[in-house]
Order: C-alpha cells, then structure tokens, then sequence
C-alpha cells in the first residue's frame, strides 16, 4: 500500500512541478484541461491528462493505414443529456468514447472527417468541426475551444464551425466510395443503424445549425448507397484493444484509486450502516484521489442481495454475521476500473463464507495465471475452464449434484470476463474466441451465489461471492493492474479492522 502511495503522489510532485511554473489564468480560455490551462492535470507533452499527443496521432494514422483506399472516416461527439426538460441543468458530460479516443477532443456540438489522403506525408487529412468561442454562452457554461486554438492544439489540417458541417460534408463525400460512419448509438448498441435511424442520428448529434441546414444533412446521408456506407466502431475496436504504455498507466493509476477506495470502505463498513452509505464512501474517496467519475452504479450488496448479480438499489441495512459484495470502480482520465470484493460487514468471515470465498478465489488465481499471449486462450477458453475449476472446487467443500448444468444455470450465472478501457466493457465487437495478446486488458471475476435450495448445503444459503480483477495480458506474464485492492483472506479481514496501516482519507 504505501508503493502505491507514494507512486500516485510522485505524480502529482512531477505535475505540480509544471504547475508553479506557468501561470495560470482563471478562467480558462479552453473548453477541457490542456497543458497552457492546467498544468497540474496535464504535462507538456500531453494533450490530455496522462496521454501524449502523440499517441492520437498514431490511432488516427492506424486507423486510416488499415482502411481501403478511397476512404473516408466521420466520427461524432456525444450529445448533451439535461436532467429536466427546462433544459437548464445538464449531466456532466461525458464525451464519446470513439471520438475522444480519435481526438482527445473533450466539448460537445463537434464532428471529425478523416479523409485518406495517400499523397501527403501522414496518409490522411483532418477537419475538425466544432462551436467555437461564443461569449454569451460562456457566461453559463464556461469557455469553448476557439477555432484558432482548436487547430494548433489538436493537430487538425483544418477546423470548421460545426454549422458548416452539413456542406462540408455533401461537397466531400462523391469523391471517397468507402464512407466509415458511427454515431453515439450505434456505438452504444453495437451495431450500425438503418440509413433512416442514421439520418436522424447524425441531425441531433453532429450539428447545432439551422433547420435548413439539418435538412440539407438529411439529404447528404440519406444519398449515400449502402454498399458505400460501413461502420466505423468495428474498425477502431481493433485499436482500443491493444492498450498503449501510456494507456496502461492511467488504467494501473484508475485502478490504484479504485483498489485504495474498496480497502478503505471496508475499513468504513459495519453492521447498522446502509449499502448506500458504503457506496457513497467509496464514491467520495475516488472523487478525493482525482478520478472525474464513477464508472458505473456501484453494487454494494449485503447478505442475500449479493445472489441478485447488478443489485444496485443499495437500500438495505447491514447485519452482523453477513457478507457484504461491492462491484464498484472510478473513471480516472477517461479509462474505467472494475473492481469486485466480497467482505465481512463484522470484520471476520464465518467459517462457510470462508470455505466459499476460498474455492472462488483460487479458481480466480488460476484462471490470471493463464492470461498471456504465450498460453494462446480466448475469453471463451477461460469461462469453460471457470466453470470447471470452480465445480472441482465446490465439490471439495460439500457441493454435490453439479452435473447438467446446475454450476452454470444456478451457481454462476454469468460470464467470466470482459475487456475494459474507456469503456467498462471496451467493446461489443471484441470477439470472445480470439486469442488474447500482449496488451489486452480484461477482468477476471468469477463468481458463486448460493440461492436457499435443498439441492446444496444449507450452510451455504444466501451467501454469493464474487471477486474481480483487471489483468493486463502480457506475453509470458499477466499482471493484475487492481493489485491495491485486499484479496487474500488475512489482508481482507486486515482491511475490515484497521490492520492495514490504511490513512483515514
């Protein structure tokens, strides 16, 4: 715990360096954190938080070397979501995760258009579209990139306003015959939309011009055959699945914040306090080590609730005596954390909570072991063994009649991984029996939730474990990246009573 301390704060020294350095202007003239406005946030070879520009170069130049000639890529931002219909107030916005990975570009009401260009000396062109400065607005929400500084920053050949999107693109587009094309909700569903679907995507989320303009855009897209139009999201699946060193740091970094935040709501945790009160814990302290966000709706799920796998009401009491399972992990510089760990609420497992959490957890220890590129398993390789160490080893503690299913249908619902970057599950394109490589990160997170049937020992009833880690697949060996978060029984129970030498915050 304390090398993990003392690498986040090394960090943090290494940027606050920069930070006296420069001064700084509030508020900023930009619309998201760069070196010139944050320099405690962003180093100078960065262009966001823990990713050098360089790195969006290489995707962009990637992407556009593995696309055919005659080529043409448009990705989109993600639209504003308000929290009522006075749209006065709205969530705090999250960028899409294809575009942000393509751009960095963080401000919504913003397009890119990448045009393989084999000619010039990067292999393509980049027209970056978005709102621009506009001092009335800022008054509310706060300053917008100007085009000017949009350019220079984010290395685009050219940036529009966003109003001029829907011209730009019907004068470029009968001069390219592949047209890669993804909105926000194909991206979400994981598949392309209909042309009518898309039309209307691309009029709500591209532009914020006038009527006639989106009319016009109606039109463009509307033109395009299907067999010119493919999607884009499958394409820099490919990409995002490979993690990057310096990727892998701010995923080690999201995971760090995520694993210290579970040891110390475990120390936080009790009989008489509310799943609620766990999971809002857990929240503040990541919001407290820097993390923007929770990445998804925390599961703190007490006693029998632990059987209902995405509990996420978190509106119950903690007992004495019961197992508390907490599925819960930040979003940290726009990559996620997930993380599983079933604890004691009275700092001691009982002795069939122990029982069970040991089967589950070697099951878990073996199946990391085999995540390498040596070993030449997919996903779906790992899930069949799962099932098979996790019957061996249920069989050992008193499970009996685990044939025909019973382990999958009732026991372990669920399947064993998934992969996980900007997204908590990176991408519904990955396919789960390709072979992991160097690179890769997935989860590893079996689990076991014993419903009150006689067809298994009554000590067992109601108890469901889960435990879950991110491992980042190497060639010859794995590293699990939420090391920080207590595992081994001993540090758990440390962990549950202040035995860990965890600072209060």
């Amino acid at each position: 715990m304390y090398q993990v301390c003392k690498r986040i704060r090394s960090r943090y020294i290494l940027r606050n360096t920069f930070a006296t350095e420069a001064p700084v202007v509030k508020p900023s003239r930009y619309g998201q954190p760069v070196f010139q406005s944050h320099p405690h946030l962003v180093l100078p070879n960065e262009l966001t938080p823990g990713i050098p520009a360089e790195d969006y170069e290489s995707r962009r130049r990637k992407l556009m070397d593995m696309l055919p000639d005659s080529s043409v890529a448009i990705s989109v931002a993600a639209p504003v979501k308000y929290m009522s219909n006075s749209m006065s107030f709205s969530y705090k916005y999250r960028q899409a995760s294809d575009f942000w990975y393509l751009t960095g570009f963080m401000e919504p009401e913003s397009a890119i258009i990448l045009e393989k260009t084999p000619s010039v000396p990067r292999g393509y062109r980049m027209t970056l579209f978005c709102s621009g400065r506009d001092i009335d607005k800022e008054k509310w929400d706060g300053a917008r990139t100007s085009l000017n500084d949009a350019l220079s920053i984010f290395r685009a050949d050219e940036v529009q306003h966003i109003s001029l999107f829907s011209s730009h693109l019907k004068s470029l587009l009968p001069t390219f015959s592949n047209i890669f094309v993804d909105t926000p909700e194909s991206q979400r569903h994981g598949q392309f939309l209909r042309r009518s679907a898309t039309s209307k995507s691309l009029l709500k989320y591209l532009t914020s011009s006038r009527d006639s303009d989106n009319s016009d855009c109606s039109q463009v897209i509307s033109s395009i055959r299907s067999s010119r139009r493919k999607p884009l999201s499958p394409e820099v699946a490919q990409l995002r699945a490979i993690k990057s060193p310096a990727e892998q740091k701010v995923m080690r970094t999201a995971a760090d914040i995520s694993g210290r935040a579970h040891a110390k709501t475990m120390r936080f945790s009790r009989p008489g306090l509310t799943e609620a009160s766990l999971a809002a814990h857990f929240e503040y302290l990541c919001s407290l080590s820097g993390a923007q966000r929770i990445a998804y709706v925390p599961v703190v799920a007490s006693g029998p609730n632990a059987l209902i796998i995405h509990y996420t009401h978190n509106d119950h009491v903690l007992q004495p005596n019961e197992i508390v399972l907490m599925d819960a992990g930040c979003e940290y510089n726009g990559y996620a954390s997930d993380i599983t760990r079933s604890f004691p609420a009275s700092g001691t497992f009982t002795e069939p909570q122990r029982d069970l959490y040991s089967a589950v957890l070697s099951a878990q220890k073996s199946l990391i072991a085999l995540c390498t590129e040596r070993a030449n398993v997919s996903l779906y390789d790992l899930h069949h063994l799962s099932c098979r160490r996790l019957r061996e080893e249920l069989t050992q503690i008193g499970f009996k009649s685990l044939h025909n299913g019973t382990l999958e249908r009732v026991l372990y619902p669920h399947f064993l991984s998934h992969p996980i970057g900007i997204d908590l599950h990176e991408s519904s394109h990955f396919d789960r029996n390709a072979s992991l490589k160097d690179g890769m990160v997935v989860t590893i997170e079996p689990g076991i939730y014993v419903p009150p049937a006689s067809d298994f020992p009554k000590a067992f009833h109601n108890i469901g474990i889960r435990i879950e880690d991110e491992v980042l697949v190497g060639k010859e060996h794995p590293i699990v990246l939420t090391v920080s978060a207590p595992k081994e029984i001993s540090d758990v129970e440390g962990a549950c009573r202040g035995l860990l030498g965890l600072e209060p915050y």
